[in-house]
C-alpha cells in the first residue's frame, strides 16, 4: 500500500569465499553453462545448430511480430509520460544530496558509444541506401525505388529503427534500474527493477532467474554488435593494407581475419574493464565521440551538406508526423503479392531491430543507470532518448545522404549500392577523395571503429559481472572479467566463422523474447513505483532511501 514505505532492501546471496566470493552463484555459473553450451553447440555441430537456429528464429519471427511492434511502443509512451509530466520529471534518480558523477560530454560519450556507435558507422551509410531502393512505401507503389521522392521514406523508415525507438528500450531499462537503486538502495541489476511486482520474492530463484535471462540476452545483444562491427573492422584492416589473408573471395572476413580482429578487441577491451567505468572506458568513450565528431566534420565539409540537411529537415518532419501510425502498425501475410511483402520486410527489419535493442537494452540499461547518479528523470531520458537520436538522425543524413546524392546526382552509379554493407563506407570515400587521402580516411575510420568496439565489449564484459556479483559495480573478480571476455569473443568469432553473421542473428532474436517480457514488467513496474511514491510524498511516507 502507498501508505507504507517501499521496499528499500533486497539482499542476494553471495558467496564469501572461494572463487566465487562476492558473486551469487545461482546466476554466475547457471548463465556460464548456458552461454558455453551455446558456444560448443555452434562450433562442435555448426550445420545442426545452423539449422535449429534458423527454425527457431523464422518461428519467433513472424509468431511474435505483433508482441514486438507493441512492446516497444508502449516503452516510447512510457519514457515521454514520465518525462513529460510535472511531477515525475522532477524526481532525482538519487537522494536529494546525490550530484552526477561524471560531466554532461563524458556521460553523453559513454552513453553514445556503448548504445550505438559500432551500428552507427556501419548503418549510417548502409541502411538509407538500402531503404531508398526498397521500403514499404515503394512496396505500396506511393514513391518510386531509387527515386528523387524516396528520399523522405528513405529516412523514415531508418530514424524509425535508429532514433526514439531504439533508444526508448535502453532508457526504460536503465531509468527503472537507477530509479530502484539510488532512491530505494536496492542492487544495481535487473531483478531490481520489478520489486514493486515480486517484492522479496526476487531475493532467490526468481530474480535468478530474470538476471540469468538479463546475462544471456546481454551476450546475444552485445555478440550481435560486435559481428557488424568485426566486419567492417576487417574490412577497413583490408582496405588500408593488410593483405587479402584476412578476407574471404566474397569479401567477409576470413577465419583468421576473425581471429586476428577479435584477438586486438577483445584484448584491449579486457583489460579497459579491469580498469572500471572511471578510467578505461570513461577515456576511450572520450576519444571516439571527439573522433566521431571530426569525421562528422569531414562529411560537413566534403559530403553533400545541403542535401543530407534537407533529408534531415523533411525525414524528421516526416517521421514525427507519422510515427504514432507506424509504431503500432503490424503488416500480417495475406496472400496478395503486397501484402506478403510487407509481412516479410517488417519481420526482416523493424522486427529484428526491437528484438536487438531489446537483447541489447540490459546491458546499455545498466550501464546507463551506473553513471547517471544525481541526475533528474527529466534530464536522464532527455539526455538518453532525445539527444542520442538527433545525433542518429544527423549521422544518418550528412553521412548517408551524401551517399544517396552521389548515387542520385553524382555519377557514382552502382559503387557504393553494390559494395556490401560493411564496405559501403569505404567505398563512398574511395570515390570522393584521392587514394592517399581515402587512405587516410580509411585508418581514421578504422581506428574509431576500434574504439567503438572496445568500448562497448569493456562496457558489456563489465555489466554482465556487475549483474553476476548482485549489482557490486566495482571491477571485483579479475578471473570472472577475463573469462566473459573470452567467452564473448567465442560467441561473435564461433558464430561468425560457423554461420556469418546470420547465425549471431538467429541467436540474439531467440535469446532476445525472454527478456522482452522481463522488460514489459519493468514498466509496468516502474510506472506503479512513481505513481505509488506520489501518493506516499503527500501522505509524508518516506519513499527515498536515506542513509544511516
Amino acid at each position: 500500500m502507498a501508505k507504507l514505505p517501499p521496499l528499500m532492501e533486497l539482499p542476494i546471496e553471495t558467496a564469501d569465499d572461494g572463487f566465487y566470493s562476492g558473486f551469487n552463484k545461482h546466476v554466475a555459473i547457471t548463465s556460464k553453462i548456458l552461454v558455453s553450451a551455446l558456444i560448443v553447440w555452434a562450433i562442435s555441430v555448426p550445420e545442426n545448430a545452423a539449422a535449429v537456429l534458423g527454425v527457431l528464429n523464422a518461428f519467433l519471427l513472424k509468431g511474435f511480430a505483433a508482441w514486438y511492434i507493441y512492446i516497444v511502443a508502449f516503452f516510447i509512451l512510457i519514457c515521454v509520460g514520465l518525462a513529460l509530466i510535472p511531477s515525475t520529471g522532477k524526481l532525482k534518480l538519487g537522494t536529494p544530496d546525490d550530484k552526477p558523477e561524471f560531466s554532461s560530454f563524458s556521460w553523453f560519450s559513454m552513453m553514445f558509444g556503448a548504445g550505438i556507435g559500432i551500428g552507427m558507422l556501419t548503418f549510417a551509410t548502409a541502411e538509407p541506401m538500402y531503404h531508398f531502393a526498397t521500403n514499404p512505401d515503394v512496396i505500396k507503389g506511393t514513391t518510386d525505388a531509387s527515386g528523387a521522392n524516396n528520399v523522405g521514406s528513405a529516412y523514415v523508415w531508418s530514424f524509425l529503427h535508429w532514433g526514439f525507438s531504439a533508444w526508448a528500450c535502453y532508457s526504460l531499462v536503465g531509468l527503472s534500474l537507477a530509479y530502484f537503486a539510488y532512491r530505494r538502495n536496492l542492487p544495481l541489476t535487473i531483478r531490481s527493477g520489478l520489486a514493486p511486482l515480486f517484492g522479496e520474492r526476487l531475493s532467490g530463484s526468481v530474480g535468478h532467474v530474470v538476471d540469468v535471462v538479463a546475462v544471456v540476452a546481454t551476450i546475444l545483444g552485445v555478440a550481435q554488435t560486435l559481428g557488424f562491427g568485426v566486419e567492417q573492422f576487417v574490412s577497413g584492416l583490408s582496405r588500408i593494407g593488410f593483405g587479402d589473408w584476412i578476407t574471404a573471395e566474397d569479401g567477409s572476413p576470413s577465419a583468421a581475419g576473425v581471429v586476428v580482429a577479435l584477438v586486438v578487441i577483445m584484448g584491449a577491451s579486457t583489460l579497459s574493464a579491469l580498469s572500471g567505468v572511471g578510467k578505461g572506458i570513461k577515456w576511450l568513450s572520450n576519444i571516439n565521440m571527439g573522433l566521431s565528431f571530426f569525421l562528422l566534420a569531414f562529411f560537413i565539409l566534403f559530403g553533400s551538406t545541403f542535401f543530407g540537411l534537407g533529408a534531415l529537415f523533411n525525414g524528421l518532419i516526416e517521421y514525427i508526423v507519422r510515427l504514432p501510425g507506424i509504431l503500432v502498425t503490424v503488416w500480417r501475410p495475406d496472400g496478395t503479392e503486397t501484402g506478403d511483402a510487407l509481412a516479410s520486410w517488417q519481420e526482416g527489419w523493424s522486427v529484428f531491430y526491437w528484438a536487438w535493442w531489446i537483447a541489447f537494452a540490459p546491458f546499455v540499461g545498466v550501464f546507463l543507470a551506473r553513471i547517471s547518479r544525481g541526475r533528474s528523470l527529466r534530464e536522464y531520458i532527455v539526455g538518453s532518448v532525445l539527444v542520442p537520436s538527433l545525433m542518429c538522425f544527423v549521422w544518418f543524413t550528412i553521412v548517408g545522404g551524401t551517399a544517396i546524392d552521389l548515387t542520385l546526382n553524382g555519377e557514382a552509379g552502382d559503387l557504393i549500392s553494390g559494395a556490401g554493407q560493411s564496405n559501403q563506407l569505404f567505398a563512398m570515400l574511395d570515390f570522393m577523395l584521392s587514394p592517399t587521402l581515402a587512405w587516410i580516411m580509411a585508418i581514421v575510420v578504422v581506428v574509431l571503429l576500434l574504439t567503438y568496439l572496445v568500448t562497448t565489449a569493456d562496457s558489456a564484459v563489465l555489466i554482465v559481472n556487475t549483474i553476476n556479483a548482485a549489482g557490486e559495480d566495482t571491477p571485483k573478480g579479475r578471473p570472472h572479467i577475463v573469462f566473459w571476455g573470452i567467452a564473448l569473443s567465442l560467441v561473435v568469432g564461433g558464430l561468425l566463422i560457423v554461420g556469418g553473421l546470420d547465425a549471431i542473428k538467429t541467436a540474439m532474436v531467440i535469446g532476445a523474447l525472454p527478456f522482452s517480457f522481463v522488460m514489459v514488467l519493468m514498466g509496468i513496474a516502474l510506472v506503479k513505483a512513481v505513481v505509488k511514491d506520489s501518493i506516499r510524498e503527500k501522505n509524508g511516507v518516506i519513499n527515498v532511501h536515506v542513509e544511516s
